[in-house]
């Protein structure tokens, strides 16, 4: 049995943190407001989870899933995540986050910036470009003719192929775009970003698969 950390268990990290368990995983919570705010979530997922702080999460996850507002991935633990598997579900909103000039200028990305912060992890980007309604709905067994896709990006290809290993568990497929520095074809305002997997670009609450062949398209067509 993996275990699976989350720091940040809101929209995003609360909908892996179902579909985790559903697959048979133990999973560990965190968020910044303490483990007594998880509570109801925890009672939701059952047997299998539990919530602690940031630091156990990060310590006791065998694979960990960061899902915080990019303006505080400073705040992540650097020393329990060393060597460590690390999941950025993060994009950059400058409306949310404050204006950051490298990522502004197009210089780095913003998994790279967690990457530079977490120096001795394995970094994958993942799961920043699906609404949380379709990341719950969208999963589908490994042979079913509707299942999604959903873009990695890192620059470790061991952790790419955990990774790979974890999506398919909970329902999905892998498309590796590359190095984390191509993490930007699946960004807000691309066309892999959030509409991909709605109905219609207008109607991001009613779910639609979105297959490898669909992904891909959308990220040879990105441009910056």
């Amino acid at each position: 049995m993996t275990t699976v950390g989350l720091i940040g268990s809101g929209n995003i990290g609360g909908t892996v943190a179902r579909l985790a368990v559903d697959a048979g995983y133990d999973v560990v919570l965190s968020n910044s407001r303490g483990p007594e705010t998880l509570q109801g979530l925890v009672d939701e997922l059952g047997e299998h989870a539990s919530a602690g702080t940031a630091q156990d999460a990060a310590r006791v996850g065998d694979l960990v899933v960061v899902s915080v507002p990019l303006k505080a991935y400073r705040a992540v633990p650097v020393e329990p995540l060393a060597g460590k598997v690390v999941i950025d579900t993060n994009n950059y909103y400058p409306q949310r986050d404050g204006n950051l000039p490298e990522l502004d200028s197009g210089e780095t990305t913003s998994s790279e910036l967690l990457q530079r912060h977490l120096p001795d992890s394995r970094v994958v980007k993942v799961f920043n470009n699906i609404y949380f309604k379709g990341l719950a709905a969208l999963p589908r067994p490994s042979a079913a003719a509707d299942r999604s896709a959903l873009a990695i990006a890192g620059d470790d290809a061991a952790a790419k192929a955990e990774v790979t290993a974890f999506l398919d568990r909970i329902g999905y497929d892998a498309v590796d775009v590359g190095p984390l520095a191509e993490g930007w074809r699946y960004q807000p305002d691309t066309p892999a970003y959030g509409t991909l997997y709605s109905a219609s670009p207008t109607d991001w609450e009613h779910p639609a698969p979105g297959d490898a062949e669909k992904l891909r398209a959308a990220l040879a067509a990105a441009t910056r």
